[in-house]
């Protein structure tokens, strides 16, 4: 009895004491951002609780790889070894902020109401935080798109909302823009006293579950490149999906969330993304072939309704790339360079539990980040495609064509901000208010959405670090519906 109950305690306690140490290591690491990019007056000075980093900078990288992290050996520009007391170290003073953490995720709790110093440190964590882990970018970063030469450079004729400033000094908004005929409108960012003096102009923000969209527009190129036929076209020729339930799919019933995976995938009782045989393991951590090979085995479509899940368009990522092979990365080039004309550069990711699992296995994770101006980019050439009636367009048309009906019943799930009457193509449709109006929406966690009329020439991108149904829940109705309805 006594060896039981200290097995149980190992296992309780061992993974709970994992993610104590990892927390620690990340608040270190943000630390040491605030040092490094002066915002000194967050850190406490007089305490003894001071740690010192060797300063690696004059250390070469070696080849040796291990936990995500290069292993640096410090020589000389000679090749000998630099002496200890040659080596410099740099102090990183603890913070002096009342963060209060989400111990059992990363993200920000939906129904918690952070003070702002919470929301400085998770600002960091979804912006800030890759650049300065320390590892290796090749292990988590699959892709980055470069800056293009020439950039689309917006036109403003800016006007003052402020029912939109009120709203940024109020709730978790970070950026808002709205765009209508050639022209961006409306420019705000958060107030400097909340979270705006850590916004520049280059500063990425996360896409959250915006990116299955952005999943769906890669899509539409690699179909009018002729990698794959149609949204019609069944996915029968992929290894890793034999034996499951997505096997001989149609590629439309993806990208309307109706595949029939309802009895295996529990979002929304596991935001993270869980497979419901093992609620403690994420699929956005593992390679596609890993996840089907261990819990979709033999299994078999229930009814092919709406069901939203991040494995979905996961999924398709991995699949755009086994088909467009060796050209995946050309032809992410041709949408965010040569279309899209983005400003800064863009990254695809990598599943990180699979850092060393070889690509052929599904290891693309579509999150991206993008800075404000580049998600509107995005949005613009979207609707560009739209109104030209170009190949990509003739996609957006036929998605929209198909979309399904939510059918939510009396379980409204989804946030008020993406609870739309339709889903096609991995975009949010038929908002409430806006009937006959073709709109395309992103929607991801947090409050971030990007509305496009494609039909009148007018755009909202919001980027949100935090909603819920309580403080932090923004007016939908005027920051987003009425814009796109009414114009300005």
């Amino acid at each position: 009895m006594k060896k039981l109950l200290l097995i149980f305690l190992i296992s309780y306690l061992f993974p709970h004491t994992l993610l104590a140490n990892a927390q620690e290591r990340k608040v270190t690491l943000f630390n040491e951002w605030l040092s490094d990019n002066g915002f000194e007056q967050y850190l406490d000075k007089t305490s003894d609780n001071t740690k010192f980093k060797l300063d690696r900078s004059i250390c070469k990288d070696s080849a040796l790889v291990k936990d995500f992290h290069i292993i640096k050996k410090c020589y000389g520009a000679d090749g000998s070894i630099i002496p200890n007391s040659d080596l410099k170290f740099k102090k990183i003073y603890p913070n002096n902020l009342n963060i209060k953490f989400n111990k059992k995720k990363n993200n920000l709790s939906y129904k918690t109401n952070p003070n702002r110093d919470t929301l400085i440190y998770y600002f960091w964590n979804y912006s800030y935080r890759s650049k300065n882990t320390g590892s290796n970018p090749n292990l988590i970063k699959f892709y980055e798109a470069n800056p293009t030469k020439q950039p689309y450079e917006f036109k403003f004729n800016l006007i003052e909302d402020k029912f939109v400033k009120k709203q940024l000094k109020m709730k978790g908004i970070l950026s808002y823009l709205y765009f209508q005929e050639d022209h961006v409108l409306i420019d705000e960012i958060s107030p400097k006293e909340r979270l705006g003096e850590f916004i520049k102009e280059d500063t990425k923000f996360i896409s959250m579950s915006m990116n299955k969209s952005v999943t769906s527009y890669i899509l539409g190129h690699a179909i009018c490149e002729g990698y794959i036929d149609s949204v019609d076209s069944k996915i029968n020729d992929w290894p890793i999906l034999q034996n499951s339930l997505y096997h001989n799919q149609k590629i439309i019933n993806f990208l309307n969330m109706s595949t029939g995976d309802q009895k295996y995938i529990n979002e929304y009782t596991h935001p993270h993304g869980t497979v419901i045989a093992n609620s403690s393991y994420s699929f956005e951590d593992a390679s596609i072939q890993r996840t089907i090979k261990q819990y979709f085995q033999d299994s078999v479509p229930s009814k092919k309704k709406y069901y939203y899940n991040g494995f979905l368009p996961q999924l398709i990522l991995n699949y755009v790339h086994y088909k467009t092979g060796d050209d995946f990365k050309k032809l992410l080039n041709k949408i965010f360079n040569d279309k899209i004309k983005i400003k800064h550069s863009i990254t695809i990711e990598r599943s990180i539990e699979d850092h060393l699992t070889p690509e052929k296995q599904g290891v693309l994770h579509p999150m991206i980040r993008a800075t404000r101006y580049d998600y509107l980019r995005l949005a613009k050439a979207i609707m560009d495609d739209y109104q030209n009636d170009t190949c990509v367009g003739k996609y957006l048309k036929e998605i929209h064509k198909r979309r399904i009906f939510k059918n939510y019943g009396g379980d409204k799930v989804e946030p008020v901000f993406n609870r739309t009457n339709s889903y096609g193509g991995y975009f949010h449709m038929d908002y409430p208010g806006l009937k006959d109006r073709v709109i395309f929406g992103f929607g991801g966690y947090g409050g971030n959405a990007i509305l496009i009329d494609v039909e009148n020439s007018r755009i909202v991108v919001l980027n949100s670090l935090h909603y819920n149904n309580t403080k932090y829940k923004y007016s939908h109705k005027k920051l987003l519906l009425n814009p796109i309805k009414n114009g300005r």
